[in-house]
């Protein structure tokens, strides 16, 4: 069947401003209500994502031991972005998915401590040792970051940032996806990017490597 070319792009561009998106996470469909979940965080307190219907909520894939976690911490641009969420009335939940044994396994008081040392600000350090949340979300890296509006729906899913290194000179030239992301849905904007590719180290589920 021949399409013309007129048709055929107007196609094109309608597929492009589809309001979903489908990313490098399976079925995970920006777009789509977010998965809901139930994790108790660094001090035994359960946390379910549908409890925060009517507020924006971030996911932020953490491992204290990545260099590019690191990246983010040590520089502050982190804590930065988390400031700003808590500013604007996003509940931020840190999640750690590292299994017992593996890099960045730490139990509520390590998580509380790194929170200190880090002058970190989440809502909340949810633990996942399971993998059972992350799985849920088809994490991949540390950072791996997730927005999800006030309704629940999933709008952003990606990296921090678009350069992927561990070098914190690169943060100032880079494109902050997240905080863009972010502040879209505070301000009820389309996002501009609303799936990129994550950065970071591979997440330590149990049997993995590493």
């Amino acid at each position: 069947m021949n399409i013309s070319r007129p048709i055929f792009a107007a196609v094109l561009l309608a597929c492009s401003l589809s309001p979903m998106a489908r990313g490098e996470s399976g079925d995970l469909t920006v777009g789509q209500p977010a998965p809901n979940f139930t994790a108790v965080d660094s001090k035994g307190v359960s946390h379910s994502l549908s409890e925060y219907r009517g507020k924006p909520v971030v996911l932020e894939w953490t491992n204290a031991d990545c260099p590019f976690t690191r990246k983010h911490y040590t520089s502050g641009n982190m804590q930065s972005v988390q400031t700003l969420a808590h500013r604007d009335g996003v509940v931020w939940l840190s999640v750690i998915s590292s299994a017992p044994g593996k890099q960045g396994y730490v139990d509520g008081a390590g998580a509380d401590a790194l929170t200190r040392q880090r002058g970190a600000a989440p809502a909340a350090v949810l633990l996942d040792p399971s993998g059972s949340v992350a799985h849920l979300y088809h994490a991949k890296t540390t950072p791996h970051m997730y927005v999800i509006d006030r309704d629940g729906t999933l709008k952003y899913m990606g990296g921090m940032d678009s350069i992927a290194s561990t070098d914190v000179s690169d943060i100032a030239g880079a494109e902050p996806y997240l905080k863009e992301a972010m502040q879209a849905v505070v301000d009820n904007k389309p996002v501009p990017h609303p799936v990129t590719k994550p950065y970071g180290c591979s997440i330590k589920y149990q049997g993995s490597e590493g």
